[in-house]
């Protein structure tokens, strides 16, 4: 995270609870706990200087000492590294190609030569997904916080007559193996080398952005680097010398602006040029990066041990493997350890640790962490000269907002008060359109009812179809705008900050402040939240999170919630809308402190960036809102459609035409026979039969709750019992996608069989005292 030596640290603002403190390093924001800063070694400007002033009264010739003058420490020269190549192959050979005539290759070989598979690496919060969406029309969010990609996606376009494979891989700081989006990008970058990396750095940052791009050098693929968001760098009166820095990385570079499109189309012409190239020297150039003396002499030993088997040398860069050995990597040891002369490599290895330490008086990996971080400080010293203060102070307005909503008094009542104004605007904005839709859905079934024949058939297209599907899709504008509100949130920057503020009590919980991110996340679906959760490095943390998530409210209840708080609660709606995700949260953390005394694991620190504040554009959050909303008419066309179908034929069968009154008929249907069975069990919590049959068909998802209560016209006795139906619709069973992902997340049956379990009989002692504590005072 940049805390390496000669490096300035500067303590922003502590946490309201003082932990964690908010530090910035190398231009970026990040937090840590008190306990784990206490482990980064820093030495203050006036220490320092007192530290000079010693050696040089030693000397006999002391002269006061600036603050200033302790600023060059540990610099870097962008020169001190080897112009040598390192020539390998990437790809095998064709197999079976004997089989193909020359006309055939040809034409193969010109459709390869016409497609080009580009991989977008880069830091978290770069502008990486809001490129490859300007670049490919695809539609991914873009959350402003890390973690958010946890899978590649892929998108294709065309330009200047090649067909582009756009791979957007999950944002990651380095290419270690310490987290798992590290492991994916590297894993894709060797398993299924891309024609071309493209490199996406955020502008605003260069020195902790580029240490992801000197890694990528170090594996020798052919990169081009995006200069992102080259707007903000203009804005603060900075000026970058990108030519030269492209001859000192030996990459090409292009600035863009991926949030108006700036410089895409120069960008893949460039990518272009690079993949047609017979000459690369011509365009670019590979380079080593140079980590002083005593380690280049420890990587060029082990490497010429590796190189000595040629399989390797056709997959991997022999000098990216003997660095990552060196470091300890131990996705690399299992490669390295299978080689013929890995006893050789081994002791090699060892040998080397130990004469860097005595040398240098450091570990291996830290020599090379600082030997790169030297080379980017060089290279920026020859390239970058910053623009003057005065324009610089306009980016200081983040840090003022930063210091009223982490402030130690302010920082909760400001989250509660968003969430609650979140669902108030859910709630009420909402009703208008909600009302709107209701009434179309109601004629459309009467003038449906009215023109066709009664009978079996007749019902099931107005009870059935009209009525279960009719009776959810009313909610579409309630879902949008929780979708709208929530994508605000984390496109500006806040969500990183809510978990933040959260930390300390998600610590004290047994959980990691990262864990409250996908928390909120599950508010809209709880599937992608808990596949988020890949993002935690902790696995105790990540299981334990995984587990308690679906206690979090997603959007498949709000449907439930909204109609009966029209209905029982209709002054009151956000407020009851506000408490029954509170209530979540609430029931999540406390379950999580429990499962943190029975799941043992090593905890790891809390070290997260935060990103800067930006205003949310228009097209992005209306995108994210609208590609929500159309996988919400998704489910009503298959799931919902399917589900209701199915809830009214157990409803209306059998003999429905042996009974009389309408009542009778659905309490003698299969579903009613269902309902009847497990009433006893729910009736200490106020609900009838046909309430527990609803309860049932939301296992498979929550709007079909909804969708029963509307073909069996059924609703609560009382305001009590209304509550106590909803409380339990929010704590148990999730639908049957959540306990999918949960089982494969957290990597057994028995978790979430358990999970399951424990969701219902939380459900049920909660809604039972929520109903009797009702009846009380209602």
């Amino acid at each position: 995270m940049g805390f390496v030596r000669g490096s300035e640290v500067k303590v922003i603002l502590n946490a309201p609870l003082k932990d964690p403190i908010q530090y910035e390093v190398i231009g970026y924001k990040i937090s840590l706990r008190r306990s784990e800063a206490q482990m980064v070694e820093v030495l203050s400007i006036e220490e320092a200087a007192e530290i000079l002033k010693e050696e040089q009264a030693q000397l006999g010739d002391y002269q006061p000492i600036k603050a200033d003058d302790c600023d060059d420490v540990n610099k870097g020269s962008a020169h001190e590294h080897s112009a040598t190549s390192e020539a390998h192959s990437s790809k095998p050979a064709t197999e079976n190609g004997e089989n193909l005539s020359d006309e055939q290759l040809k034409k193969l070989a010109e459709q390869k030569g016409k497609t080009l598979r580009v991989a977008l690496v880069g830091n978290p919060n770069c502008g990486k997904t809001s490129l490859f969406n300007i670049a490919s029309g695809a539609h991914e969010h873009v959350g402003n916080y890390s973690g958010v990609t946890v899978d590649a996606k892929e998108g294709t376009f065309e330009h200047g007559g090649y067909k582009f494979i756009l791979v957007d891989l999950p944002g990651t700081y380095s290419l270690s193996a310490y987290s798992p989006e590290e492991l994916y990008v590297r894993k894709n970058l060797i398993d299924n080398v891309p024609d071309v990396v493209l490199n996406i750095v955020d502008s605003s940052n260069l020195q902790r952005n580029l240490y992801l791009s000197t890694q990528i050098i170090d594996m020798n693929l052919r990169t081009v680097i995006a200069l992102n968001m080259y707007d903000e760098l203009r804005a603060k009166g900075d000026k970058l010398d990108i030519k030269q820095l492209s001859t000192l990385l030996g990459v090409p570079i292009v600035p863009t602006v991926s949030r108006t499109g700036e410089g895409i189309d120069e960008l893949f012409d460039t990518i272009i040029k690079l993949y047609e190239n017979n000459n690369p020297a011509d365009f670019s150039r590979h380079i080593h990066i140079n980590h002083g003396a005593e380690v280049e002499q420890s990587i060029d030993k082990i490497k010429l041990l590796i190189q000595k088997n040629e399989d390797v040398r056709m997959k991997y860069s022999t000098r990216y493997l003997a660095i990552k050995y060196l470091e300890n990597d131990s996705d690399v040891a299992k490669v390295v350890e299978q080689l013929p002369n890995r006893d050789e490599i081994i002791a090699a290895r060892y040998s080397e640790q130990q004469r860097i330490k005595e040398i240098l008086g450091n570990s291996a990996e830290t020599e090379i962490v600082e030997g790169k971080y030297a080379f980017i400080r060089g290279a920026l010293a020859e390239t970058f000269v910053p623009g003057d203060e005065k324009q610089s102070k306009q980016y200081t307005i983040g840090e003022k907002i930063d210091k009223v909503v982490t402030n130690k008094w302010a920082a909760f009542p400001i989250f509660l008060f968003l969430l609650f104004i979140v669902f108030e605007i859910t709630f009420i904005l909402g009703d208008y359109p909600m009302q709107w839709i209701e009434w179309c859905v109601e004629k459309f079934g009467d003038f449906v009812g009215k023109n066709m024949n009664d009978g079996w058939f007749e019902a099931l297209m107005v009870d059935g179809i009209i009525g279960g599907v009719g009776s959810v899709i009313v909610f579409l504008p309630n879902i949008l705008l929780l979708y709208l509100c929530i994508s605000l949130l984390e496109d500006s920057g806040y969500m990183a900050r809510a978990a933040f503020i959260m930390d300390r009590i998600m610590h004290r919980m047994g959980l990691h402040g990262k864990s409250f991110i996908p928390m909120v996340m599950g508010f809209g679906c709880n599937v992608p939240a808990i596949m988020a959760c890949r993002s935690i490095e902790s696995p105790k943390s990540r299981l334990i999170t995984v587990l308690i998530l679906p206690f979090m409210s997603c959007a498949g209840r709000l449907p439930v919630y909204v109609m009966l708080c029209a209905a029982f609660f209709p002054r009151h709606g956000g407020l009851v809308l506000f408490g029954l995700y509170l209530l979540g949260i609430i029931v999540a953390v406390l379950s999580a402190k429990i499962l943190s005394h029975f799941i043992k694991d090593d905890d790891l620190p809390f070290v997260m960036e935060l990103p800067p504040y930006r205003v949310p554009t228009a097209k992005s959050v209306l995108r994210h809102t609208w590609q929500k909303g159309k996988e919400y008419l998704h489910k009503m066309s298959s799931v919902i459609l399917v589900g209701s179908l199915i809830i009214w034929a157990l409803g209306y069968f059998p003999h429905h035409a042996d009974f009389d009154t309408e009542a009778a008929q659905e309490e003698n249907s299969y579903l009613g026979m269902i309902g009847k069975a497990v009433e006893p069990a729910m009736e200490p919590l106020g609900f009838d039969w046909k309430m527990d049959v609803g309860l049932l068909s939301g296992i498979c998802a929550k709007e079909l709750v909804v969708s029963t209560l509307g073909i069996f016209d059924a609703k609560p006795a009382n305001q009590a019992s209304a509550l106590a139906y909803m409380v339990f619709i929010l704590l148990y069973f999730p639908c049957v996608a959540t306990f999918a992902a949960v089982k494969k997340e957290a990597g057994g049956w028995k978790w979430a069989i358990g999970s399951a379990v424990y969701t219902i009989v939380v459900a049920w002692i909660l809604a039972f005292a929520t109903y009797q504590i009702g009846m009380l005072i209602i």
